[in-house]
This record gives C-alpha cells, structure tokens and sequence, in this order.
C-alpha cells in the first residue's frame, strides 16, 4: 500500500462491491456462453425453418419458449396468418407471438399439448437469402379433429455465420385451395 493510505470501511465497501460487480459480469458471459443460453446460430437454413416448428410444438402442461421462438427472427420480421375462414392478419414479431399465447389459451391447449410438423418443403437459396414453402399439419394433441394443414411461405436472410426468419406467410388447406402439385406428399 501506500504510504499514508488508509483502508477505510467505506473503501473496503467500495472495493468488495466492485469485485463483486465484475465477478457477476464474467459468471453471466461465462453462463450464458458454457451452458448455451446464447442463441444458436443456424448454418442451414432448412435447420431454422424445421426447428421452429418443433419450438412451437409442446406437450401437455407446457409452452412454447417464446424467446427461444423470438431468437429466430429479425427483430422488423413480418408475419401474416390466416386468422379466419375470410381474414388475413399482419403481424409484428411481438404481435405474432401474443397471437399464439391467445390461441394456446382460448384452445386450453397448455392442458393437452398442440402439434406443428413439416410434411413436405420446397426450398431455393441463393446467395445470402432463402424461400421455402412448407406444406404442415398442426393439430391440438387430444380430440377427434383431424389435423389443418396449411402452407407457410418464408423469407430468410443470413447475416454473419447465421439464418434468421425475415417473414411468414400463412395459408390454410381447403377444398378451393388444394396442396400445390410441388408439395404433395
């Protein structure tokens, strides 16, 4: 020490406070780095695209991790759904979600599960962008209803070393909209 210095309890608080300070600062970069709470980075792109509808899928008494959903896209992604037999809807990333939280509960689907799978993709990559159209079923896991099946048309974009989600558009099924030849399965 130097000379004349004196060790005060305040300097001693002060001290103890910020080792304190930087030792949480490097457990949560450390965390976040070693146990994986960062999100992934998607190589592929038909890895997102595929991986989204397994993080939308859950069983019975759980829910989607909606951040883990969110990481998937860019932050000024557009989302437009189906919302009715007659209704498109556009949605922002935030929007699309809280959509989803109001069908899982007006559905009561946290108590039985709920189901989105790939049934069949077209994909063209060129360059730093992506499309796919994904031919899906999505279904409540208890009940007799058969599955909807819908098309989902998205957007990608790399950036860096990784694939994000720019935009989705959602079409339904139907006698007068049939499954498009490419995407029979």
């Amino acid at each position: 020490m130097k000379a004349g210095y004196i060790m005060t309890p305040a300097r001693t608080r002060r001290k103890r406070f910020f080792c304190c300070l930087i030792s949480g600062i490097l457990l949560i970069v450390l965390n976040s780095t070693l146990f994986g709470l960062t999100p992934p980075q998607y190589e592929d792109p038909e890895d997102l695209v595929r991986e989204l509808y397994q993080k939308v899928s859950f069983e019975a008494g759980s829910t989607p991790n909606w951040d883990e959903v969110k990481s998937m896209f860019i932050d000024q992604a557009v989302i437009t759904l189906r919302t009715s037999r007659t209704a498109m809807s556009i949605f922002t990333l935030e929007g699309f979600v809280g959509d989803f939280v109001a069908f899982i509960e007006r559905a009561k689907a946290e108590e039985i599960g709920f189901q989105e799978k790939v049934l069949a993709l077209q994909k063209t990559i060129f360059g730093e962008t992506a499309n796919f159209q994904v031919l899906y079923s999505a279904q409540l896991m208890q009940g007799n209803r058969p599955p909807t099946k819908g098309i989902d048309n998205f957007l990608l974009i790399k950036l860096g070393d990784g694939w994000k989600i720019a935009a989705i558009t959602n079409e339904i099924v139907t006698p007068d909209r049939p499954i498009p030849a490419g995407l029979q399965h």
